[in-house]
């Protein structure tokens, strides 16, 4: 699920302290796990709804959005990942099928690492089990802080605090204080607005300096004070 930030309780990205980002040059030479490299151009799809859910992918370089799409044709993103990010994860819990798309939004490397490599891979290296773990419970509470996102903050705060996120404000890496391209469809489908208002407020932070845009997006600290606004 997206990344999320409680603007009245900051917590996971912007206060607490998240584990160290697994990496993955590390993870490969001390433990030869057996994975192939996969290169996606902007806008291919690693994955689509309803595909065999056979894999788990690791973020090497570049971005991934994962969305799902209902009978209508309606889509709804649902995360935007990043480097050090994994995605696939269900299929480690017997999902057979995958539930949504995975789509690169800029060049993006990943690593393909087969459910069965990765099962006996976790099992063998107990520090990559420790971060994997870290990793998902750190997801899982960003789903529940992404429910009180969208039910009790205004849209000018969510989209302020998706922009943050997706900078990685709080990573131990520093942020990524310069976006790559999105659109503000997807940024209106992360808010869950249309892209009016995206525009709107968009206008509204480049005016009061808190982001710069020209192709990229460029986001300054001084965006955190819309999320902690009361």
């Amino acid at each position: 699920m997206k990344d999320v930030l409680n603007s009245n309780d900051i917590t996971s990205p912007l206060r607490g302290k998240k584990p160290a980002a697994f990496n993955a040059r590390a993870f490969l030479d001390s433990s030869g796990v057996a994975r192939t490299i996969a290169q996606h151009r902007r806008n291919q799809i690693f994955y689509s709804q309803g595909d065999p859910a056979t894999a788990v992918m690791y973020i090497q370089k570049g971005g991934v959005k994962l969305s799902v799409v209902n009978e209508l044709g309606k889509e709804a993103v649902v995360a935007l990942l990043g480097p050090g990010d994994f995605f696939g994860e269900g299929c480690l819990a017997g999902m057979p099928f995958r539930m949504g798309i995975a789509t690169a939004i800029t060049p993006t490397t990943v690593l393909v690492i087969e459910k069965k490599e990765m099962m006996r891979v976790l099992h063998e290296e107990h520090k990559l089990s420790d971060r994997f773990i870290a990793y998902l419970l750190t997801r899982n509470i960003r789903v529940e802080e992404d429910l009180v996102d969208q039910l009790f903050n205004s849209i000018e705060k969510r989209l302020a605090r998706a922009l943050l996120l997706l900078a990685r404000y709080g990573n131990q890496d520093g942020p990524q204080k310069t976006l790559p391209k999105i659109s503000q469809e997807t940024l209106a489908e992360m808010v869950g607005t249309t892209r009016s208002r995206v525009n709107m407020f968009m206008n509204k932070f480049r005016k009061l300096g808190f982001i710069h845009y020209n192709g990229t997006i460029q986001i300054h600290s001084s965006l955190l004070s819309v999320v902690l606004h009361e």
